[in-house]
């Protein structure tokens, strides 16, 4: 076999290779996650559905009908299609990544922090938007609240747009830029941990919280 043929060979086997790796690649992108998975994403949803209270079984990272029975909880909760099955959807309100790739794809933080932000700040000034995501982000750090994105916004009763509709609305452009901003470190703020809509709010505790600032509707507070 002379060194041409050689090197053509060579040459197709690379890139037969490299069809197959995209191909495979493409495949985990678009990977749903259902009863008999396993492994250490299984693992964190498994975590965050037991801090959430609907997965009260061991966090093993098998994907048993304990964990499918406690999705499909989840998904009734949050408007999704109750099939027990974690897709990109349910990913996505998880606040996990869902692996997929190419434009318009956001990871899961992103997607649930801007979700939050549009539901909650919509019709606010920009700056006001980038706050309630700073104080997303404030509580993430703050000893007194859960440690993840998720974790905070889905705590019971912390944020009311998750019980009046406003979470099922389309997420808003701007709540995106938004809440890559408040990512980055944004806080327009100062550092709150709560806001209130002056107008609206009812509750006597919140009006005693030190006030830091007010933007728009909201004021927020230490």
């Amino acid at each position: 076999m002379t060194d041409r043929k050689k090197l053509i060979l060579a040459l197709t086997a690379i890139f037969t290779l490299n069809i197959m790796l995209i191909a495979l690649a493409q495949a985990a992108g678009a990977a749903t996650y259902e009863r008999g998975s396993s492994g250490e994403l299984v693992s964190e949803m498994q975590s965050r559905l037991k801090e959430w209270g609907y997965y009260s079984g061991e966090v093993d990272g098998i994907f048993g009908s304990e964990t499918e029975e406690a999705v499909k909880a989840f998904q009734r909760k949050n408007g999704l299609e109750a099939d027990g099955r974690v897709g990109p959807a349910t990913l996505t309100a998880l606040g996990l990544p869902t692996g997929q790739q190419g434009e318009g794809a956001e990871s899961g933080d992103l997607a649930l922090l801007a979700r939050l932000i549009s539901a909650e700040a919509r019709g606010e000034p920009y700056t006001g938007q980038v706050a309630v995501g700073a104080v997303v982000m404030n509580r993430v750090e703050h000893p007194s609240f859960p440690n993840s994105i998720s974790g905070v916004i889905y705590q019971p009763g912390a944020f009311s747009c998750l019980q009046d509709g406003q979470w099922d609305e389309p997420v808003a452009d701007s709540a995106y830029r938004a809440a890559r901003e408040a990512l980055a470190g944004a806080d327009p703020t100062g550092g709150a941990i709560y806001y209130f809509n002056p107008q609206t709010a009812t509750s006597e505790w919140i009006w005693s919280r030190p006030e830091i600032l007010t933007i728009g509707n909201h004021r927020f507070c230490a």
